[in-house]
């Protein structure tokens, strides 16, 4: 179908026959009426006609049991809708409008701090996690600064500086690192030395020259002996021997061997080092290889067959030399630009350092009036402490400064309410920054940025693809991805360990490592992001290829293999998304539904109705019935129908995964039914159908996928004024078949990134 004559009037018949029987002025379901809404001028009512446009695009009305228009009849409503909101958006953008005051969240602080000082941070141990806000993104421009916050940030600038400057008056401190009770330690771990099982490998910043303690905790587990070495940037420092069946003495600590605990005392050069403690492996003949069926050997409170590390603490530093390092730590080499030739000199060096250390920092020129205050701070210290003291203290000052803490964009003076402007060059750096690094400009692109470059699209784009081969691109993996694909939650899956026995930490990092694996590698080879979903690769260690039966993989360390499986393929094959969207004790047709509609297509369903009845469980004594018995039960409840009519086909088709991600074709005795039927009659079976049925609709997909980009870029919600832009850079996009870097690109180059509202006239609603 196509309008060729009256679009309004033929918009109008199509809606009158399909969308007003149930939004009309008098039922107005879901709070929708669409009786009387004018189609003359569709832009004055865009908010209402995107939720039209989104309903079309995915069929997701009609509901089941109405008559549905045909496909082409579905795409030139919709197309003609768009058209109209899109042409008079093109004439008046609306860029929206961000926060004023954007706080760096935890990994945009960490990171911040490493590429201004060049030194890494322990975040979780200082600063609390933060809140999620719109998409489940944690940084969002809803981040706020409450007093006992600021006390947080204060101290953790107190730390940092010392630190970073090697303060030589360090107070000894202790750090201790904890292994998870269910790690599983039989086998070697991928950053840790061939030969060696369990364990862990810790880089630490020793911030002096000095003398450290590690001390181990080891757990007993069997009666032989092994050996436990502790080694620093590998060099082997001690090596115990704990276990065997001699019990200790009346008074005589349970690890004490040959009179000395697990305790090594030694002296540190300062800087970042790697610390590793580790079980040197026994050869295959022995014992610890062997497994007791049906037992969980890392599971807590259960018998391991050998002993493991339960925790490291690094105490330091002791009997320091009094002075910073000779040699210099990457912190010291970062923050001293200079040193002063006299004492005459070190005003002027002080000067200098915190001239270059402030740009970076506040991500901008800095100014005399902020130059002179952080001068003060340096001035006070050095009359305590020295130079040395003074810099420590300006810094402790720079790091707690509004400007570097937020990301602040002030609209121009003088500028009208409401009105779209674009933003400085400096402000489109820090966008870019935080967007693909999760942290602070470089020199280049604030060099770029002070030149007034940045508003040039062949030098933005340059700097965008630099950007994106940076290995600080990484930060989309970890922190985009991780939040969107809910990796994250993966380190809070505990399956039932009686129907998982062998489920523990080890897999929880598998299964997370495979999916950033995955995703980082779509984004360094510019893949289409339809391979999220077809992608015949994957990365997989040994034990994760023995969870997916694939062969002829060994060892610890993660390396890409191609899938001959089908049902493997893409994401939908990954054990981290198959469990975080399954309930402990089985999988869940619902949860993993609602994850493909949410996260994949973009489509996500109604809250549910209050007092839905449970999904019934079955009853000891009585008939096993498997779960699509219960859920065709629970979908009986006309309440719950409409929603489930659209989620439960999209799980089913998953059912041969179990709630940890492993193939199977049975539910207890019962055979796996994997075939599932849309209500617009689509019907395909098993993972490869599903697949095959999404990746139909590229254009949704990537649609999907731009909005949860923007808003990642954004800190805010997308709302109905975005669907322009997005739209705009999907078109673009499926020229290059919906490359990754095409999208970041439109994104680079969108209005909402590119421009910003100002702020409503008193009274006004933001948005209007």
């Amino acid at each position: 179908m196509t309008f060729a004559q009256d679009r309004p009037v033929e918009a109008r018949a199509v809606l009158d026959r399909y969308c007003v029987t149930c939004h009309n002025d008098k039922l107005r379901t879901q709070g929708l009426t669409l009786q009387a809404i004018d189609l003359a001028d569709v832009s004055a009512g865009a908010e209402v006609w995107e939720k039209v446009i989104r309903k079309l695009r995915t069929r997701a009305m009609p509901p089941p049991g109405r008559p549905r228009p045909d496909q082409a009849t579905y795409d030139a409503v919709a197309s003609w809708l768009e058209g109209e909101i899109d042409r008079v958006a093109g004439v008046r953008p609306n860029p929206g409008r961000t926060e004023t005051f954007h706080r760096l969240n935890r990994a945009e602080y960490r990171n911040a701090v490493r590429d201004l000082l060049a030194i890494e941070i322990d975040v979780s141990s200082l600063l609390p996690a933060d809140d999620a806000g719109y998409g489940g993104f944690d940084n969002n421009g809803g981040l706020k600064m409450s007093p006992t916050l600021l006390e947080r940030y204060m101290a953790a600038a107190r730390q940092i500086s010392r630190v970073a400057v090697a303060n030589p008056t360090l107070p000894p401190t202790a750090d201790t690192f904890r292994l998870a009770a269910d790690l599983s330690q039989d086998a070697s771990f991928e950053d840790l030395p061939l030969g060696t099982r369990g364990g862990t490998s810790i880089r630490y910043n020793f911030p002096l020259d000095a003398e450290y303690v590690i001390e181990i905790e080891p757990l007993a587990g069997g009666t032989d002996t092994h050996q436990l070495e502790v080694s620093v940037d590998g060099e082997r420092l001690e090596v115990f021997t704990i276990g065997g069946r001699q019990r200790p003495a009346p008074g005589q600590d349970l690890y004490e061997v040959a009179g000395a605990t697990l305790k090594v005392r030694l002296p540190v050069k300062a800087g970042p080092r790697d610390v590793t403690v580790t079980f040197i492996k026994k050869t295959s003949a022995l014992a610890e290889t062997v497994r007791e069926p049906f037992q969980a050997p890392h599971a807590e409170g259960g018998q391991r067959s050998q002993p493991y590390v339960g925790s490291v603490t690094i105490t330091g530093p002791f009997e320091s030399s009094g002075a910073a390092p000779v040699e210099g730590t990457p912190s010291r080499r970062r923050i001293f630009a200079c040193r002063p030739a006299g004492s005459a000199d070190e005003a002027r060096c002080a000067r200098e350092i915190f001239s270059t250390l402030a740009r970076r920092a506040y991500r901008r020129p800095v100014t005399d009036g902020e130059l002179r205050t952080l001068l003060t701070f340096y001035e006070e210290g050095r009359t305590s402490r020295g130079f040395d003291g003074g810099i420590e203290m300006a810094l402790r000052r720079l790091l707690v400064s509004p400007e570097f803490l937020f990301r602040v964009v002030a609209d121009p003076p003088d500028i009208q309410p409401n009105t779209a402007y674009r933003l400085s060059d400096l402000d489109l750096a820090s966008r870019l920054a935080f967007f693909l690094w999760s942290s602070i400009p470089d020199d280049a692109l604030l060099d770029l940025a002070e030149q007034g470059k940045l508003q040039d699209p062949g030098v933005r784009e340059q700097q965008v693809r630099r950007m994106l081969a940076d290995p600080r691109s990484q930060a989309l993996a970890a922190n985009f991805a991780g939040q969107w694909l809910q990796l994250r939650i993966v380190q809070g899956a505990i399956p039932d360990v009686y129907l998982f026995p062998n489920f523990g930490e080890s897999f929880r990092r598998d299964f997370r490592r495979e999916t950033e694996l995955f995703f980082d590698s779509l984004l360094r080879e510019n893949r289409s992001v339809l391979d999220l979903l077809t992608a015949d690769y994957t990365f997989v260690n040994e034990r994760l290829a023995k969870h997916y039966g694939i062969p002829n993989v060994y060892g610890s360390h993660f390396r890409r293999v191609k899938l001959t499986d089908e049902n493997r393929y893409g994401l939908l094959g990954h054990a981290s998304v198959l469990t975080v969207t399954s309930h402990p004790d089985r999988t869940s047709v619902v949860g993993r539904g609602k994850y493909i509609l949410e996260n994949i297509l973009g489509a996500p369903p109604p809250p549910p109705p209050a007092n839905v009845p449970p999904l019934q469980e079955n009853k000891p004594g009585g008939r096993i019935l498997s779960l699509r018995e219960r859920m065709s039960a629970h979908r009986a409840n006309p309440v719950c129908a409409s929603c489930h009519a659209r989620m439960d086909p999209l799980g089913f088709a998953l059912e041969n995964f179990d709630a940890t991600g492993t193939w199977r074709t049975r539910e207890g005795t019962t055979p796996i039914d994997a075939s599932a039927a849309l209500p617009d009659g689509t019907s395909f079976s098993g993972p490869a159908g599903l697949r095959a049925y999404l990746v139909s609709q590229p254009e949704q997909i990537a649609t999907s996928v731009t909005e949860k980009l923007l808003i990642y870029a954004l800190g805010r919600g997308v709302e109905h004024y975005d669907a322009p832009a997005v739209r705009q850079i999907v078109r673009e996009a499926a020229q290059s078949e919906y490359s990754f870097h095409s999208l970041v690109l439109g994104i680079a180059k969108s209005t909402p990134f590119q421009m910003r509202r100002s702020a409503p006239a008193q009274g006004t609603v933001v948005g209007q």
